[in-house]
């Protein structure tokens, strides 16, 4: 008997903590709070990181309840992320209750570390580029008797990290504490999600297992969450910019009842339906265990040009607010652009696909 398809549709409890993750966004992260958080010094938004993680327990919900975690779904960390997605949030879900935590979840040691990241007491990243795609070679570190040195860059939000998982050149992955490290910010073209240079100078760290199987894993999450927050980015933008047109007058119509619009608006629409079914698809599969590498290739292989056509769209039907440091699309294509680029461009993906289902170039 073959295995029944995965149920793509939202269920009551998905909805329900959609519901209460939007209702907090909505009061604590407006669009000019996060413009004006990125001029500063401090872009992440730790207190808000607070309330969704400490005051609502979604730092753990990969975590099982025997560890001190939720013990919900990938696709209940789908839903988070498309709500972060479409607020553009500043802070370290991504990296730290899913990658961090999931790579931590496939170590043999490494409890307490666990533990701390899923009651929000500490951040957690992993210290390997944000560009890195599921199954590429990764920088390490210099491990010698528990030492590491060496220099890692691209590492997402290493800023706000408590501790870091440092992938060292003797196969293992290590904890190393902050403030053992020096982090450098890197110029970043999206600035809710800062990358930094974690520089290594004779930091001790403890070995909590093999690198290679627990940072494949934390990248596949990642790849795969990742598409949820780009849908959510992407139908923000298609929503607003529909809303936008409908408002908007020319020669004493709705700028939305061009033709041209619409078909501008009507291929979006095609292409964010397609990319919630896709995205959805792959948190289904990382939930189930099953055609997961499959799953992350597809929905990665499609959702950066969709988030990023969707942000474009919007900027330039937004005509000239568009273009200002005021109005908040600029945000999104930032967002949507580096997003194209985090863990594994397209390109990557649809090689790592044609490998998977044996479509390879001749």
């Amino acid at each position: 008997m073959e295995d029944p398809q995965p149920d793509l549709l939202y269920s009551e409890e998905e909805e329900a903590l959609r519901a209460a993750v939007r209702d907090l966004l909505t009061d604590h992260c407006d669009a000019a709070g996060v413009i004006s958080r990125i001029e500063s010094d401090t872009p992440h938004d730790l207190a808000l990181w607070k309330s969704l993680a400490d005051g609502m327990g979604l730092a753990g919900l990969l975590v099982p309840e025997d560890r001190g975690g939720q013990g919900a779904t990938h696709r209940e960390a789908a839903v988070v992320l498309e709500e972060l997605g479409r607020a553009v949030a500043p802070v370290p879900y991504l990296s730290s209750a899913v990658v961090a935590t999931e790579a931590l979840l496939a170590c043999a040691d490494g409890e307490d570390v666990l533990a701390s990241l899923a009651s929000a007491r500490r951040i957690g990243v992993l210290a390997v580029g944000l560009h890195t795609a599921p199954g590429a070679s990764f920088a390490t570190a210099r491990a010698v008797d528990g030492v590491l040195h060496g220099e890692l860059t691209g590492i997402a939000d290493a800023a706000a990290a408590d501790v870091l998982l440092v992938p060292a050149d003797d196969g293992g992955l290590y904890a190393v504490e902050a403030d053992a490290v020096t982090v450098t910010g890197q110029t970043s073209l999206d600035l809710t999600r800062p990358v930094a240079t974690v520089v290594l100078d004779g930091a001790r760290g403890r070995r909590l297992g093999d690198a290679e199987p627990a940072v494949r894993r934390a990248l596949r999450a990642g790849a795969g969450l990742l598409a949820s927050e780009q849908f959510g980015l992407a139908e923000w933008a298609l929503t607003e910019t529909v809303r936008y047109l409908k408002d908007r007058r020319q020669f004493n119509r709705p700028v939305g009842g061009f033709q041209a619009l619409k078909h501008r608006l009507a291929q979006l629409w095609l292409e964010v339906v397609n990319l919630r079914a896709a995205a959805r698809n792959a948190a289904a599969a990382l939930s189930a265990g099953r055609d997961a590498d499959v799953a992350v290739a597809v929905a990665q292989a499609y959702a950066g040009q969709v988030a990023v056509h969707a942000a474009e769209e919007a900027l330039q039907l937004h005509a000239g607010i568009g273009m200002t440091w005021e109005h908040p699309v600029h945000l999104y294509l930032k967002r949507a652009k580096a997003d194209s680029l985090a863990y594994g461009t397209a390109g990557a993906h649809r090689r790592a696909l044609a490998e998977l289902v044996d479509l390879r170039a001749p």
